[in-house]
């Protein structure tokens, strides 16, 4: 584990990469100003449309990913946990700007340590998005899932209970989008580009 305990600060400054500005920028947009203000993948979405919000998503997706990769090259999923966690946290509460949400940089994590259940719950997400027309509603309750599918298919209590805290954390970092659609106020997902 020594040599993944050694990369965590590699983790971390590798989730801060701060993907959703640049792509906004290149377009002229504050995405911090625009829309729910949020720096992700959804909100530049929304603002810019679905060719820029994919970027953000491959972009946030592969920083989780790298590290868990390396992670499990240095060491084993222990050292996947570690440093995909370090992602993560350094995606949603980096040092100088407003961090993200959270959740594509965990499914890049995810896709790592359970490929074919995150797979699935990706078709759930795309699935539920498109009948709701909210990446809120189908971000939480895929979050919520995860757990649950991971205890299900028996993998061991120790990794169900990291997923636990990693999936409370996300649904934390979703509290105010929780409150939106209690006074059914969320934003859809349908693109409504700024022109620029």
């Amino acid at each position: 584990m020594w040599p993944a305990f050694a990369l965590i600060p590699v983790g971390y400054l590798l989730g801060t990469f701060p993907s959703a500005g640049i792509v906004a920028k290149s377009r002229g947009v504050d995405i911090t100003q625009e829309g729910s203000g949020n720096p992700g993948a959804s909100n530049v979405l929304r603002v810019l449309g679905w060719r820029f919000g994919a970027m953000v998503m491959v972009a946030d997706f592969a920083k989780g990913a790298i590290a868990a990769g390396l992670g499990l090259w240095v060491s084993d999923r222990s050292g996947a946990y570690l440093l995909g966690i370090a992602a993560v946290l350094g995606h949603t509460f980096p040092m100088l700007r407003k961090g993200g949400k959270g959740v594509a940089a965990s499914g890049g994590m995810l896709i790592v340590l359970f490929p074919f259940v995150l797979l699935s719950l990706l078709v759930a997400w795309a699935l539920i998005s498109r009948l709701t027309h909210k990446a809120s509603v189908a971000s939480l309750i895929t979050i919520a899932a995860f757990p649950i599918s991971i205890a299900a298919l028996g993998y061991a209590g120790w990794e169900v209970a990291v997923i636990s805290g990693i999936s409370l954390l996300l649904l934390l970092r979703h509290s105010g989008n929780i409150r939106r659609l209690l006074r059914r106020e969320e934003n859809a997902l349908a693109p409504t580009p700024v022109e620029r």
